[in-house]
């Protein structure tokens, strides 16, 4: 399911997705949360058409009555994609590409922000992006994901 929303433009699995994500981050909800995306390097957004993370934040926020910011992340450079990466080089795959969008710090600075991605698989995207909002004074940093790639033997 995750994948075709990512790479098949199925976007109906959108609202059941939302209604889903809606009650399990019901726990991380905090008064003047900001939801943000993971985000994609411009280059890969124009391949795609669309940011599947920012679609996912969108319609969460928009559920759990809570501010929304598509571009409070940057990514800096494109990366090669991490499919069949180990998590150490996920990690350093990682390192220094995501930072914060200089003309949208100010939104996070003291606020809890609770970022969405797809799909969690090392937690080195969300470690990134968890850095740059640390980097805008966000209070506290929250994640959640769609899906959970499942531990490889």
């Amino acid at each position: 399911m995750v994948l075709q929303l990512k790479h098949a433009d199925r976007h109906d699995v959108l609202r059941p997705a939302h209604i889903w994500m809606a009650k399990a981050a019901q726990p991380l909800v905090r008064p003047n949360m900001l939801v943000a995306p993971i985000p994609l390097h411009w280059t890969r957004f124009v391949r795609r058409r669309y940011n599947q993370s920012a679609l996912l934040a969108q319609g969460l926020a928009k559920l759990l009555g809570l501010s929304y910011c598509p571009d409070l992340l940057l990514r800096t450079k494109p990366t090669k994609p991490l499919d069949g990466c180990g998590r150490e080089e996920r990690f350093d795959r990682l390192r220094n590409v995501i930072a914060p969008h200089p003309r949208q710090m100010s939104k996070a600075a003291g606020r809890p922000v609770l970022l969405v991605d797809d799909v969690m698989t090392s937690g080195a995207t969300f470690s990134a992006a968890t850095h740059a909002c640390i980097r805008s004074k966000a209070s506290d940093v929250y994640v959640i994901a769609l899906a959970r790639v499942a531990n490889r033997p």
